[in-house]
């Protein structure tokens, strides 16, 4: 397949605007990170578990279904393991 210049030029403008806005988000992402690295250093300070408020950012983002689901299995191998109290 053959191309001219002036489509190779269009096609590497598009490249080009594609790129610069990736890097621009991924900017964005960085800073995103950063400041939710704040928000947990931050409530460290006040006295909260960061690993709980992870795994409950985690839960919150899952279906109730898909959440029961994972605690019935999760339950099921703890017995199965006789780590259940």
């Amino acid at each position: 397949m053959t191309t001219d210049v002036a489509d190779s030029g269009v096609a590497a403008e598009e490249l080009k605007q594609f790129v610069e806005r990736i890097e621009r988000l991924e900017e964005e992402k960085s800073a995103l990170v950063a400041d939710i690295k704040e928000v947990y250093t931050e409530l460290k300070g006040r006295g909260f578990d960061a690993k709980a408020i992870r795994k409950i950012i985690s839960l919150r983002k899952k279906a109730l279904e898909e959440r029961a689901e994972e605690e019935a299995i999760l339950e099921l191998y703890l017995q199965a393991l006789g780590m259940m109290t």
